[in-house]
């Protein structure tokens, strides 16, 4: 299976799992108040939001006064809770007189709790995931103090920003940072401010307002990367690098008496002796040797070097040393929350800039695809199921906010009445309703249509 239908299969699974226990939750509030719940749907059963459009189920099931399906239009899920304004927009049974069993004739807070059920859900699942992947795999994490010699400049952004091979990450906007993973996640923040180590002294980066419109012209690219010596991950046959006896894990450590540490000291040296013979000091097995190899007149070798693909695979090579932390099962679920809040606190920094038109952060909005792509290529269980934490932790601060139609219009609608003492008017709550899933199924459109665009932009 190739890497895109993995992504796909794993994206599926967990839009379809996070749906399922979003509206599960909904569910169990309704029947813990006896609120009678007539639809429980993984998608819709018919174009939202058009309930009239193409009214059909893949599969359905009546089981007590619950019908249980599956819809045709997946980009969601609901549940049809009796005499509540929703996406069905069930009027005929809104004109009659209210049911003791019906969603209208609860009382308020019980209302609030089966319309936040879902929200609940979906941080209490994301506290969860995140506990049980520190507990079964614990955490690890590459220290900045281990980059002795400073990040790598792979982008010309980060050039034209002020960033210089070598540098040393301090701080952003003030705020003092330990590992690797911390930097790129800090920077898409208003005004940010980046403190460097440069040759021992502290130099700051201050971005311009728009970065976040930069780096998404400039495809999202990474900024900086980590330095990288020369390893060989392949020699090619019939190559120079073949024929010189150069082998699979052999370290580059020098070019005609000239270390070349990194990478890119390798590449240029190589390239400055095109056509020539050169003497490589290489390591192999704990040992130094020098080996004569023929550089072609192309600037190459014939090898390709080992790239690693995860941050474990940094201490494997023996390039750096991660730091490991394990933890216990009931140390394990403070530790989640503390992770789900952290993650929580990213995305609102990126909502937020997106809000601001100057930032220029809304052209990297997405919609399903870009959502795939967040998942690997190759099953990872616990890259899917961080992944998946997080998209939990975005289904619910995406269904909280005020938006008729979403968790939190309705949330909104019941503690206006809960200060008042007065219920919102029903035709003025189905009219919000009506624009509300108007404005997000536009939302929709923009965010997949970008991803087409993209496709097509490549």
């Amino acid at each position: 299976m190739s890497g895109v239908w993995v992504q796909v299969l794993q994206f599926v699974l967990a839009l379809s799992l996070l749906i399922v226990l979003h509206e599960g939750g909904h569910f169990f509030f309704a029947r813990l108040f006896k609120t009678r719940v007539e639809k429980f749907y993984l998608f819709f059963d018919f174009l939202f939001p058009f309930s009239n459009v193409l009214p059909f189920s893949l599969f359905k099931k009546k089981i007590g006064d619950t019908l249980w399906g599956i819809g045709w239009f997946p980009l969601g899920g609901y549940v049809k809770i009796a005499g509540m304004v929703d996406e069905s927009m069930d009027k005929e049974q809104l004109a009659k007189p209210p049911e003791p069993w019906e969603f209208r004739s609860k009382k308020a807070w019980q209302r609030l709790l089966i319309m936040l059920g879902g929200i609940i859900v979906n941080v209490l699942l994301a506290f969860l995931i995140y506990a049980m992947v520190l507990f079964v795999w614990g955490q690890k994490r590459l220290p900045l103090s281990e980059l002795t010699s400073g990040i790598k400049v792979t982008d010309s952004l980060a050039y034209k920003l002020g960033f210089k091979d070598g540098d040393k990450i301090v701080a952003v906007n003030g705020k003092t940072l330990h590992y690797y993973d911390e930097v790129m996640v800090s920077l898409f923040q208003p005004n940010t401010e980046v403190i460097v180590d440069r040759n021992g002294s502290e130099q700051k980066i201050v971005f311009p307002v728009n970065f976040a419109e930069q780096l998404i012209d400039n495809k999202g690219s990474q900024l900086f990367s980590i330095p990288l010596p020369t390893i060989i991950g392949e020699v090619s046959k019939g190559s120079a690098a073949e024929q010189a006896g150069l082998k699979v894990n052999d370290r580059m450590l020098g070019v005609n008496g000239t270390a070349t540490p990194f990478f890119e000291d390798f590449r240029r040296q190589i390239e400055a002796n095109k056509g020539q013979e050169t003497q490589l000091q290489i390591l192999r097995d704990g040992k130094e040797m020098i080996i004569s190899a023929r550089v072609n007149d192309t600037g190459a070798l014939g090898i390709v070097r080992l790239v690693p693909e995860k941050t474990e695979d940094f201490e494997k090579m023996g390039l750096y040393k991660l730091e490991v932390r394990k933890f216990g099962f009931f140390e394990s679920f403070p530790a989640g929350v503390g992770m789900a809040l952290d993650k929580l606190n990213f995305y609102v920094q990126q909502f937020k800039l997106i809000l601001n038109p100057k930032t220029g952060a809304y052209k990297g909005l997405g919609g399903f695809d870009s959502m795939r792509k967040i998942y690997a290529p190759e099953w990872d269980w616990q890259h899917f199921w961080s992944v998946t934490a997080f998209l939990s932790i975005v289904l619910a601060f995406m269904n909280l906010l005020p938006i008729p139609g979403l968790d939190g219009g309705y949330v909104v609608f019941t503690l206006i009445e809960m200060v008042t003492g007065r219920k919102v008017n029903e035709k003025v709550m189905e009219i919000a309703t009506t624009v509300g899933l108007v404005l997000l199924l536009a939302l929709m459109l923009y965010a997949n249509g970008m991803d087409i665009f993209r496709i097509f932009k490549k």
